[in-house]
């Protein structure tokens, strides 16, 4: 019998790692379960635009206390009526360990430390002008953004980013082919017109050139 648990478990697929599973999403692997998350997070951004955050959280806490009091009630009553002995309906989700362990605390906190830390000396070599080049593109991206945000403001931007990214992962799998012919034009014009700009103009040359 022990034999028999050990070599199912070894036959049990391991769980997938996060990154799978949102990748998984975003390809819609399992049609359901992303198009849940796709319509949860779409109807409550759209919610925001409507509401604000405090009424969108309100109205959110009391739907799911509405169903979870009338299901609690429901049970007790069905459990009376039949003279049962279920228990609690949720006993198995009130008996679940949520608590988050001092280890995932730990290894999360280091990668959004990481992460922080490389942006931060990032923004300092753009903004110290360590590279002429990078920081001119810099410069040339928040100006784009000053026209991005005059027509849109962020929750707008939140909601065509959710709707992207739910949407240009399966077309780009669909026309891989096609699309990547068409950024490597694009990518070959945007480096002859940086060529052509960093021998013009002095001291934009590369340290590496």
């Amino acid at each position: 019998m022990e034999n028999d648990s050990v070599d199912k478990r070894k036959s049990e697929p391991a769980p997938k790692h996060w990154r799978e599973q949102v990748v998984d999403l975003l390809y819609w692997r399992d049609v359901k379960a992303t198009g849940v998350v796709f319509g949860a997070g779409l109807l409550l951004l759209l919610s925001l635009t409507v509401c604000s955050i405090v009424s969108v959280s309100s109205y959110i806490g009391l739907a799911l206390l509405s169903v979870t009091i009338c299901f609690r009630i429901y049970k007790g009553i069905l459990q009376a009526i039949q003279k049962s002995d279920e228990g609690h309906p949720f006993k198995q989700y009130l008996d679940h360990d949520v608590s988050l362990s001092e280890d995932m605390v730990h290894k999360y906190s280091d990668i959004v430390l990481a992460k922080l830390n490389k942006i931060t000396v990032e923004l300092r070599r753009l903004f110290l002008v360590e590279d002429l080049v990078d920081s001119i593109k810099f410069a040339v991206l928040m100006w784009i953004l000053t026209y991005v945000g005059a027509l849109f403001n962020g929750l707008t931007l939140l909601i065509l980013g959710l709707i992207g990214a739910f949407s240009c992962p399966i077309i780009y799998e669909k026309h891989q082919a096609q699309i990547d012919h068409y950024l490597a034009l694009v990518n070959n014009q945007i480096k002859d017109v940086v060529g052509k700009i960093q021998t013009k103009v002095p001291g934009m040359k590369r340290k590496t050139e």
